[in-house]
């Protein structure tokens, strides 16, 4: 893994115009609405999930041991997975209500999702994997490519100077901004993680958590990050849900201290 020995400039935030139009009107009572059911085969055993939360704060941490069922609820509330039974209201939009027939897709949805490994395109350059997002039909973003969005998140996160390299030649810290600038160019409406700091070393970890909220802040964007990690709760969880062998055991309503 390639270290970062020198922190990078304040991340320079654009105009909050991705959380235009979640703040737009009246405040719903919860950000986060959430209801799940869906029996997984594990391991050659059945695994019943039933995930139920409500939260009134932005940023929302789905805090529990591996195998908790913390990915698979983020991949339902993305729709990436079908649930069995579910309503999720992100933000005042209803976005699945199987009660009701309702079931909108992925890109319908307008969630960023930024997986754990990062799953940027080895064969792209930084500025290409953040084009992606944008891309229409089945075509590579030009490595010239032009777009004032993308190089709006581009300069955000200070990738200009490698914005033009490969991802087996950036760092690791760089890679996940490139990925959150990837997600955040599709204007979305909330943003889901899925343990973003886990492959990262602690000095590392600190400093993007302390990046993250920076980002955050002012755009009032929406957040459910997942993870096993104290550390990401004691600075990340305005709201923490606990999960343990697919349930929700404990849903404290502050940060803890």
């Amino acid at each position: 893994m390639y270290r970062e020995h020198a922190a990078p400039p304040p991340l320079a935030v654009p105009s909050p115009d991705a959380a235009a139009s979640h703040n737009a009107g009246m405040t719903p009572a919860f950000t986060w609405d959430v209801a799940l059911r869906k029996s997984l085969r594990q391991a050659g055993s059945r695994f019943e999930l039933d995930v139920r939360f409500q939260a009134t704060a932005p940023r929302v941490v789905l805090f529990g041991p591996s195998g908790a069922g913390k990915t698979q609820t983020l991949r339902m509330i993305a729709g990436i997975v079908a649930p069995e039974q579910a309503r999720v209201v992100v933000a005042g939009r209803v976005l699945c209500d199987t009660a009701q027939g309702l079931q909108t897709s992925p890109q319908e949805r307008r969630l960023a999702y930024v997986f754990q490994d990062y799953a940027l395109f080895p064969h792209l350059t930084v500025i290409q994997n953040v084009a992606f997002a944008l891309r229409r039909g089945w075509r590579n973003p030009a490595k010239a490519i032009v777009d004032e969005s993308v190089q709006r998140w581009i300069t955000a996160f200070h990738l200009e100077a490698i914005a033009g390299h490969y991802p087996h030649q950036i760092s690791g810290g760089q890679r996940q901004r490139t990925a959150l600038a990837r997600a955040l160019v599709t204007n979305p409406t909330a943003l889901l993680l899925d343990e973003p700091f886990a492959a990262l070393d602690k000095g590392l970890r600190e400093r993007l958590r302390s990046e993250l909220r920076q980002l955050l802040d002012p755009l009032g964007l929406p957040m459910l990050l997942i993870t096993h990690d104290d550390d990401d709760v004691r600075s990340l969880g305005e709201q923490v849900v606990y999960i343990e062998g697919g349930r929700v055991v404990d849903t404290p309503g502050t940060r803890p201290d």
